[in-house]
């Protein structure tokens, strides 16, 4: 299950929350720090590796 990244309008929080592909358009985690309703997801940076030498 993918963990994306949220930010809270509200404190400002940033945190993580776990959740299937399918739920991510319609998720509206709460804040675990003031509870607020109002959070924005966060485009998180990755690096895909790979075993082969380019």
């Amino acid at each position: 299950m993918p963990t994306y990244q949220y930010r809270c309008e509200k404190c400002g929080h940033l945190f993580e929350h776990a959740e299937h592909l399918a739920e991510h358009q319609s998720a509206q985690p709460r804040c675990p720090k003031c509870g607020s309703e109002t959070c924005q997801h966060v485009p998180t940076p990755f690096i895909a590796r790979t075993t082969k030498k380019s």
